[in-house]
């Protein structure tokens, strides 16, 4: 700040007529733009615009915070239809219009007035735009919510099977609830804190949960880039936010392609495919032949010693087959060998996961992991696409995602494979 001549703020001389320079406030970004003036000279305006780094930063608060958001809309959504189907058939034939306030009590009897006050400036101003938003329900806080809930848990308590967890749910929220109504910075922490908390609590709203569950955002951006909901730089950030067990948990049909199939031969214990086929999961596993032509030539892509990779594949080949020795029913466990030059891996798993975002509506239970193969790069080097069937897709399109193409090409490499026995 920079002060009048002739004191600090604290002159008497306050009239309109005084000629000493103006006050001048400055952001301390601003600072290194603009000098600040001498005494009674002029002064200098500092630039308004924003700099290279100073968007970059907007923009990443925003990416946070719309993520956040997006998951907090619909945990208020859900809580906010589920208050509605149980308290209003309690309150709603002896109050009427007022059933809101009588469910919130002498406890809860201010906000409720303030919600009111703002349902009424909002029907004067026109800024209703749905008919079916003119409720008092509809302008609750979250928190009020969640009091309702806690104070006629007696209602809730058949259709929610632990409080406990909601509330420690609804506890994570708060955080990223008062920094996104507040347009304050998110912390990527407290995102992926955020959208865990979310996806539990939405699961647990309907009364359970299971699979892997989808992301919210998936529906709004996956149909731009036909039903990849997740790319990843290697197979080591995948399994970090996709372990193989998620991935196969529940599954009833894995197809499998690739040179060696490390992820699951590696990731994934025999024990657990055991218990995976005896299940009733269907598994067709296609290896690169160890004794091909191609083995070489990748051989000689990544520099390994002659016969290096195809000892790696006969590894994996040996342990998938002794899985295969100890189940009853081995005609469900194929494995397969091909001969042509591999273009990519494929994980693609099909299941009866919940058919919902995050344990209610998903558009799908299929999941796909694609890696394509890179001349200098190991599979574990090599991006991942992580594809689910018929995300973002509006519904009644026949347009083929990507985990239908890579369906199509599996099957044509199986039908030109040969068994392993």
């Amino acid at each position: 700040m920079v002060f009048p001549a002739g004191g600090r703020g604290g002159g008497t001389d306050r009239g309109p007529g005084r000629s000493e320079a103006p006050t001048v406030v400055m952001r301390p970004s601003m600072a290194s733009r603009a000098a600040v003036p001498a005494q009674g000279g002029p002064v200098e305006v500092p630039a308004l615009a924003w700099s290279g780094g100073e968007w970059d930063e907007a923009y990443q608060r925003v990416r946070l915070a719309g993520r956040a958001y997006v998951w907090l809309n619909l945990v208020e959504q859900r809580l906010r239809a589920l208050v509605d189907e149980v308290l209003r058939p309690v309150y709603a034939p002896a109050h009427g219009e007022d059933w809101v306030t009588a469910a919130a009590g002498p406890a809860g009897e201010e906000w409720a007035h303030r919600a009111g006050a703002v349902r009424e400036v909002s029907r004067r101003k026109g800024y209703l735009l749905d008919p079916a938003d003119d409720d008092p329900l509809v302008f609750l806080t979250l928190p009020q919510l969640r009091e309702l809930m806690v104070q006629h848990w007696p209602c809730f308590e058949p259709f929610l099977a632990d409080r406990r967890e909601i509330e420690l749910a609804l506890d994570e929220l708060e955080v990223a609830r008062h920094v996104v109504s507040r347009n304050r910075s998110l912390s990527q922490t407290v995102l992926a804190q955020t959208e865990r908390a979310a996806a539990r609590l939405l699961a647990l709203l309907d009364g359970g949960s299971g699979g892997v569950p989808a992301d919210v955002v998936e529906a709004l951006v996956a149909g731009r880039y036909a039903d990849v909901v997740a790319v990843h730089a290697d197979r080591v950030r995948l399994q970090r936010d996709l372990p193989v067990e998620d991935l196969l948990d529940g599954a009833r049909r894995l197809d499998a392609l690739g040179i060696g199939l490390g992820m699951l031969c590696q990731n994934y214990t025999g024990r657990r495919l055991v218990r995976l086929a005896t299940d009733g999961c269907r598994v067709r596993l296609l290896f690169l032949n160890p004794a091909s032509s191609a083995v070489r030539r990748r051989e000689r892509e990544l520099g390994l010693g002659r016969g290096e990779l195809a000892r790696s594949i006969e590894m994996n080949i040996m342990h998938v087959r002794r899985v295969r020795a100890r189940l009853r029913d081995q005609g469900g466990f194929e494995i397969r060998v091909f001969d042509e030059t591999p273009r990519f891996t494929a994980y693609l798993v099909e299941g009866p996961r919940p058919t919902g975002q995050a344990g209610g509506r998903r558009q799908s239970t299929d999941l796909g992991v694609v890696q394509p193969y890179l001349r200098k790069a190991r599979g574990m080097e090599s991006p991942a696409l992580v594809l689910r069937g018929g995300a973002g897709q509006q519904p009644g399109s026949t347009e083929p995602g990507l985990l239908e193409v890579y369906r199509e090409e599996f099957e044509g490499v199986w039908g030109d494979s040969r068994p392993v026995s």
